[in-house]
């Protein structure tokens, strides 16, 4: 993480500061490396209400902490947007293994960028790359 304390990154981000919220994101930053989902923080913090995870998760989303991740599973998931600087806009590629389920990020990889025509305007690009991952496939 960078050099903002937890509550600065969070007003930076036009997120509202509030215990739970600042509870939410230290957890996040000091549990998670790499991708997580619901259940996981549900696991890390079980007398947060699910319902209350789960709309925070989806504000830090919105306001640019988080990147989500639909991976084809069902289950949503997360993963921080940039360690040095989540307002970045730095983006990567995610990979899901068909084989093992898991889902990683792959941050050495930029997200190619998208040219739309005249009058479209880009707010959102996800890039989940499907395969085999290097475990399962030293199994298999």
């Amino acid at each position: 993480m960078s050099n903002l304390t937890e509550e600065q990154t969070l007003r930076n981000a036009g997120v509202r500061v509030t215990a739970v919220r600042l509870l939410v994101w230290r957890t996040v930053c000091k549990e998670f490396t790499g991708i997580f989902n619901l259940a996981d923080l549900e696991e890390a913090l079980p007398t947060v209400d699910k319902s209350t995870l789960f709309r925070t998760l989806g504000l830090f989303s919105d306001s640019h902490l988080l990147d989500t991740i639909d991976d084809g599973t069902g289950s949503q998931k997360y993963c921080l947007r940039s360690a040095d600087d989540p307002l970045s806009g730095v983006r990567h590629v995610h990979f899901s293994c068909r084989l093992c389920h898991k889902t990683v990020c792959l941050t050495n990889i930029p997200l190619p960028e998208v040219s739309l025509p005249e009058g479209f305007t880009v707010e959102n690009v996800e890039y989940v790359a499907k395969g085999v991952c290097p475990q399962c496939a030293r199994k298999g």
